[in-house]
């Protein structure tokens, strides 16, 4: 009996294979990305590439057992959830105060360590923040959001948007 049921776990798992997740993967340059629209330094750019982008941009760097389903479809849930709460890909096209509230977020979740994710962390050792690179990124966001919020020219680019404002 012990068999059986092994043999008929490891069918189902088997079958799960053909079913996988869409990726969330592209190789354009967004024109509405974050850096197209707003001085990023490199070192941030860097950190945010290595610790942020696959969780929340238009391109993840996947690890080899995302092809393992159930793990492939929890991780694409977790990018999808990421993506809705920030996209940097997208960020260009934010609103001055969607903006500025999206990077006082990230300063927020910097100073009480809630980004990346633990499980994040397990399979990409570089996502292991120091505290001198959280202060880091924590004020370049707060200063961003203060230069967003004092310059009306840096809150949108009206060509970016999908519709002509009014």
């Amino acid at each position: 009996m012990a068999k059986k049921i092994f043999y008929s776990f490891l069918a189902i798992i088997a079958v799960l294979q053909l079913f996988q997740p869409d990726r969330n993967i592209s190789t354009e340059n967004f024109k509405v990305e974050l850096a197209n629209h707003y001085s990023v330094p490199d070192s941030i750019e860097s950190l945010l590439n290595t610790v942020c982008y696959d969780c929340h941009s238009n391109n993840t760097d996947y690890p080899w057992f995302v092809n393992i389903q159930p793990i492939g479809w929890y991780l694409q849930g977790k990018i999808n959830k990421g993506k809705s709460k920030l996209n940097f890909s997208e960020f260009g096209s934010l609103f001055k105060e969607k903006a500025i509230e999206k990077l006082e977020n990230i300063e927020e979740v910097m100073k009480k360590n809630t980004m990346p994710l633990t499980s994040y962390k397990w399979y990409n050792k570089n996502a292991d923040l120091t505290i001198e690179q959280r202060e880091m990124i924590s004020k370049w966001a707060i200063n961003l959001s203060k230069q967003i919020a004092s310059d009306s020219t840096a809150a949108l680019n009206a060509d970016s948007l999908p519709f002509k404002p009014l």
